[in-house]
């Protein structure tokens, strides 16, 4: 099973932009989609973004699209989260998954079909 580690997180001010890493490690990165999804306090965790095994086809919750893009590098184990016109209400921890068994394009959203998650990152987004 892959190990994931998250990074890149840190308090910023409304407009500003950060980009977050996803390390993949002790698995085969290339084989497992992934997604993003992030966690406020006092709320359920929620989908942000989701990107297939190639990089090909990508998927976004309707609050960051525009916003946000997924990206990822197979050859460096890594994905990406880069996160533009930020807004206070993006505050959360950001968490990624990646997952084997995904194949349907609404797969993405469950939070069920992810096996492997990171640890997380807070992102703070001041006004």
């Amino acid at each position: 099973q892959v190990q994931l580690v998250e990074s890149g997180g840190g308090l910023v001010q409304a407009g500003g932009s950060l980009r977050l890493s996803c390390a993949a490690s002790k698995g085969t990165f290339r084989l497992y989609a992934m997604g993003w999804f992030r966690q406020a306090p006092g709320k359920e965790r929620e989908f942000v973004a989701g990107i297939s095994r190639t990089g090909g086809s990508r998927y976004y919750a309707d609050n960051v699209k525009g916003r946000f893009t997924i990206s990822r590098d197979n050859a460096k184990n890594t994905g990406y989260l880069q996160m533009n016109s930020l807004k206070p209400e993006d505050t959360a921890a950001y968490y990624c998954a990646a997952s084997l068994s995904i194949i349907f394009d609404d797969y993405y959203i469950q939070e069920n079909k992810y096996d492997n998650w990171g640890q997380g990152t807070q992102v703070t987004v001041s006004s």
